[in-house]
């Protein structure tokens, strides 16, 4: 694979991805507003559409690597059933993002869009290292992580949201 490829579409068994956009408000909105996908940090709900307009922002500019963050949709359909990919941080290193839609949880697809995120975070550029932020308590995601072969290197502060979060990383995790 080329790493020029274009990466704001791409397709796995039963997802299709396509690079966030403007037109992706309402589906992302009703996740981001949904309490339940933010049982583990209650104050990063949106309380209304703005917010998700503000952060589809960000996640469009996010592009300008040549990769960021998907609105993933059950292939052949219109049918939103999340959110995620990966973004290059400041400091040198893939951010893996991916938040579904609560009647979209426990079927894989966390998992198979992670798992997408991965292989085109290795595509651009392999010699970048891909690191999840978790919190503790945050099981599903953290088996997410394990199920992809990220190590748990435990509690560090998060650089964004000056948390204490569990990172997880590929091998090539470099000090933090």
């Amino acid at each position: 694979m080329s790493p020029n490829r274009d990466l704001t579409r791409l397709a796995t068994a039963r997802l299709d991805l396509r690079a966030v956009a403007p037109a992706d408000l309402d589906a992302l909105y009703e996740i981001n507003s949904d309490p339940r996908v933010w049982e583990h940090r209650p104050q990063g709900r949106h309380a209304g559409p703005v917010t998700t307009r503000e952060w589809i922002a960000r996640a469009v500019a996010g592009w300008e690597d040549g990769l960021g963050y998907w609105t993933a949709r059950l292939v052949g359909t219109d049918t939103v059933v999340g959110v995620g990919g990966v973004q290059l941080q400041g400091r040198g290193h893939w951010n893996l993002y991916y938040r579904l839609a609560p009647a979209r949880w426990g079927r894989g697809y966390a998992t198979e869009l992670a798992r997408a995120a991965l292989g085109a975070a290795l595509e651009r550029h392999p010699e970048v290292p891909v690191f999840a932020w978790i919190h503790a308590g945050n099981t599903a995601s953290r088996a997410v992580a394990t199920r992809l072969g990220l190590i748990d290197h435990g509690l560090r502060l998060d650089p964004f949201y000056r948390e204490q979060l569990h990172v997880y990383a590929d091998s090539r995790m470099p000090g933090l």
